[in-house]
């Protein structure tokens, strides 16, 4: 039976409506054909560095765009697909954003579930920044200038590495903060979440003060949980006190919002522009 409210009045059926982007937007395969091909092109790029390992698993690697400024900030970006799917090389095509302004950019990789844990997700994506941290120098990078991003599940690890210290500031786009909602509905056939990971991989859950500051993005046209969960992640942060500020870009679902991170003059190019020009270098 599926008509027992299990969230916010939602039964499992309309639970799983609710987070089923790929269903929301009908041209969804198009959009992600799109991006290949971008990818593709963009992989042409002088300089360009890929499958540097920083872990040991087959996917735990990253790609490096350099933007050919000298000791550039860098802009670390996390996939999404819901932790099962997709892969880094997709999203090489977002380096031209960054780069045009002097941002270098890296594509990080990360084992997929069910063959991963969220718990072991979220520590490969640790291990990734651990390693950037030490090799701005060899790369040539500023590794003090570390900031991250991530759409939709990529949203959410993003918004959890705003505790790591080498973190400067987050841009978590169409991401996901509260994991419960998703450990009711068809999410969790994968991801099999236990409750502890429900509370402490949460990053609404998991507020504190200390944490990078963060600028969240999510589209007007998307699914109405996505927007919520954006809104309500920023209220609570700013309630604490940290720095958090949330946009909703008109007439953008789920998949189109990625051509604000692609373009130089898109409106999330601008934001991650803001970020590093209100956020001071890291001391170490």
């Amino acid at each position: 039976m599926n008509d027992t409210a299990l969230f916010r009045g939602m039964d499992r059926t309309a639970l799983d409506a609710a987070y089923n982007n790929s269903a929301a937007v009908k041209d969804s395969p198009q959009w992600l054909d799109k991006w290949r091909a971008r990818s593709a092109k963009a992989r042409e790029a002088q300089g360009a560095l890929f499958d540097i390992p920083y872990a040991r698993e087959e996917r735990t690697k990253f790609d490096y765009f350099p933007s050919g400024k000298k000791n550039a900030p860098l802009l670390v970006f996390i996939h999404g697909g819901y932790w099962v799917r997709n892969s880094r090389d997709m999203f090489s095509f977002l380096a031209t954003g960054p780069n045009a302004h002097g941002i270098d950019y890296v594509s990080a990789g990360y084992t997929l579930a069910p063959q991963a844990s969220i718990t072991q997700i979220a520590g490969e994506i640790q291990s990734c920044l651990n390693f950037l941290s030490g090799h701005g120098e060899e790369l040539g990078y500023d590794d003090r200038q570390i900031f991250v991003s991530g759409w939709s599940a990529g949203g959410h690890l993003a918004a959890l590495m705003a505790a790591h210290p080498a973190v400067r500031g987050t841009l978590p786009i169409s991401g996901i903060f509260d994991l419960e909602p998703l450990s009711l509905n068809y999410i969790n056939e994968s991801l099999h979440f236990t409750p502890d990971e429900v509370k402490t991989l949460s990053p609404y859950r998991t507020l504190r003060q200390g944490l990078a500051p963060q600028r969240l993005v999510a589209g007007g046209n998307e699914l109405p949980e996505l927007q919520r969960q954006t809104r309500d992640f920023a209220q609570a942060a700013r309630a604490l006190g940290l720095k958090a500020t949330d946009a909703i870009l008109p007439g953008h679902h789920h998949f189109s919002i990625m051509d604000e991170l692609a373009e130089p003059g898109g409106l999330i190019t601008r934001e991650l522009l803001t970020l590093i020009a209100e956020t001071p270098a890291n001391k170490n």
